[in-house]
């Protein structure tokens, strides 16, 4: 059995087929194929409040392009997730409606909530009982917060703050307040917190970093690597770095929330798991299959 995923968010939308592994009671997904590709739709929405008649016809030729690939790959089934970029264009609505009609494709808009909901629900499975977790995921326009006693969440909030909206210097002007309230006020502070981050930044990051433990960098490593590739301008952060150019603009941005989050905690060590949004949309895909049995 073959599954996909494609998730449309405010800087990329990402595509992975996986091909579903049960050893007796346990179910594995081996990733077949993945594509990334930098629609850039925060750019759009967050200037003009909705998405461009380029970008549209943009959304659509990538959209066949993956559908290709899936016919290809002979994929069972498959969900589309648009999150923030999306959900919050005046015209989000009429252009998902467009695609079903001529694409026969059904894109959902998701709300933050639900975002975190199925990132957590893969990111669970690196959790230890006996700890105290800060879940921080940044995208293009959001970031979800999410606090873990062990694999139990006792506290959630999203934050209209991502890499995109903060390099269109389109963020609330009260929102790091907000959130550094929120993370004072919920964070337990009697226990050692660990920050666990998701997002292309934070494992474009971490995969820089040098000497790391395992899949755990430490607040000084984050840091540390976050001004190093400060001080190369864009062009160096793409020849000399080999970053992707829409990677190379929003990851100091994005950085700056990690490390803001993780100091208003007082973490000082993260958790980069290489899970997603994705991964969870793969997850809902093989239960909904199932269920349907």
């Amino acid at each position: 059995m073959k599954i996909a995923a494609i998730d449309i968010g405010s800087n990329a939308a990402r595509m992975q087929i996986s091909s579903v592994l049960t050893n007796k009671k346990t179910i594995s997904f081996k990733k077949v194929e993945y594509v990334r590709f930098a629609l850039r739709l925060g750019m759009d929405v967050f200037n003009s409040g909705k998405i461009s008649s380029g970008s549209e016809a943009r959304i659509k030729k990538l959209l066949q392009a993956y559908q290709l690939l899936m016919e290809l790959h002979e994929v069972d089934a498959y969900m589309i997730c648009a999150t923030s970029a999306m959900r919050e264009a005046e015209n989000g609505d009429s252009i998902v409606e467009r695609i079903k009609n001529e694409l026969g494709m059904e894109i959902h808009l998701i709300e933050g909530e639900k975002e975190a909901e199925l990132i957590n629900n893969v990111i669970v499975v690196v959790l230890q009982n006996d700890k105290t977790y800060l879940h921080i995921d940044v995208g293009g326009g959001s970031t979800e917060l999410n606090i873990y006693k062990g694999q139990q969440k006792i506290a959630a909030k999203s934050f209209k703050i991502g890499s995109v909206r903060l390099l269109e210097h389109k963020e609330a002007p009260d929102v790091w307040k907000k959130m550094q309230a929120w993370v004072k006020e919920n964070v337990p502070t009697h226990v050692e917190v660990t920050a666990v981050g998701t997002g292309g930044n934070i494992s474009k990051l971490f995969n820089m970093i040098e000497n790391k433990k395992d899949n755990k960098a430490t607040l000084k490593d984050v840091e540390k690597m976050r001004n190093y590739i400060e001080k190369f301008s864009l062009e160096d952060r793409i020849n000399k770095l080999q970053l992707n150019a829409d990677r190379a603009d929003v990851i100091v941005p994005a950085s700056d929330i990690y490390l803001s989050v993780m100091k208003w905690a007082g973490a000082i060590e993260i958790i980069v798991p290489d899970l997603g949004l994705k991964d969870g949309i793969l997850l809902l895909v093989y239960e909904t299959l199932m269920n349907e049995e």
